[in-house]
């Protein structure tokens, strides 16, 4: 052979050796957005909806205040509530902007006086004007509080049995209920009860979210399970008989429950096709419509409310800040 072609017969190999020794390129993984902080310092936040104009507006528990928060995080307190009571669990609770505020300018508050818990109407800035009252209320627990508007525009609010259970199957009681109610706190048309019961047996609801138009609740139980339900209107989901899934007649089994001391479930939001149910032991489970799934954010701590905002994030309440997320 040549010395051309033994030279050029080297160069080739060497260069195949040096190409094979070049490991491909690792494809990127796609990037989760990071929870981030929005706002700190907070006092028992406790429930955000926003205003057509994409501003949130949202409850501190113990302070009594409703305030603002803009894109940047920058919070501006809006007013003091008058005659709220606040204890363990009372005080300044839900709070839901009308689908028509672009023209009413009406937000609706859910809070617990010296005597009842009850529901709110007012323009920010403005005293409120209850529109239902006389929801039972605890010594120091079991008020419930979370108030959404339904796809059907009609309000409805979660309530607890005001530490007593027997109030959960009085349907002449508005304690341990789902509520559905005009916005002047009538009982909205169609109602199974013709009262402004929509369904019964509960314990003490903190969360109302609807996946594919169909409400979900989140219940916290009493020393044994707290639920994920799947509402009926007219249904009796079992508190004080059952506390989680039973056989007893006539009465609704949750889709989930989980163990008291791993969950104890606040709100709860529908975002990208899941689930997102905050936890007062800690963290906010990312679940599918039949409650599979895990916990997600534990370095939080405790979550208060998981909402759904209209620039495509998912916020979530702590006690003392409020976090954006794309959900990951």
């Amino acid at each position: 052979m040549s010395l051309r072609r033994i030279l050029a017969a080297t160069f080739a190999a060497a260069t195949a050796v040096s190409i094979a020794a070049v490991p491909a390129a690792a494809e990127t993984p796609p990037s989760a957005q990071a929870i981030r902080q929005l706002a700190s310092g907070l006092n028992q936040a406790w429930s955000i909806d926003f205003l057509p104009d994409g501003t949130g507006v949202f409850t501190q528990k113990d302070a009594k205040t409703i305030s603002k928060i803009d894109k940047a995080g920058k919070v501006t307190t809006v007013q003091t509530i008058p005659g709220v009571s606040v204890t363990a669990e009372a005080g300044l609770l839900g709070i839901a902007v009308s689908p028509k505020y672009a023209t009413d300018e009406t937000v609706f508050i859910y809070y617990t006086t010296s005597s009842d818990n009850r529901i709110a109407k007012l323009k920010l800035g403005q005293p409120p004007t209850p529109i239902v009252t006389g929801i039972p209320r605890g010594s120091q627990y079991h008020h419930g509080g979370r108030i959404r508007f339904g796809p059907d525009g009609y309000l409805y609010a979660g309530t607890g049995d005001g530490q007593n259970g027997a109030n959960a199957q009085n349907k002449n009681s508005l304690g341990g209920k789902v509520l559905r109610v005009t916005t002047d706190g009538a009982a909205a048309p169609g109602n199974p009860f013709n009262s402004r019961v929509y369904s019964y047996g509960h314990r003490n609801v903190q969360g109302l979210t609807w996946a594919n138009g169909q409400l979900y609740i989140s219940d916290i139980g009493a020393n044994k399970l707290d639920e994920l339900n799947k509402i009926e209107p007219g249904k009796n989901y079992g508190w004080p008989t059952c506390e989680g899934p039973c056989n007893t007649a006539g009465m609704t089994n949750p889709v989930k429950s989980w163990p008291t001391s791993s969950a104890t479930p606040s709100g709860l939001a529908a975002y990208k096709g899941s689930l997102y149910m905050a936890s007062l032991k800690g963290g906010t489970y990312k679940l599918d419509l039949n409650g599979n799934g895990g916990k997600l954010w534990t370095n939080l701590g405790r979550t208060r409310d998981a909402t759904a905002g209209p620039d495509g994030q998912l916020y979530t309440i702590t006690p003392g800040g409020l976090y954006v997320s794309d959900g990951s």
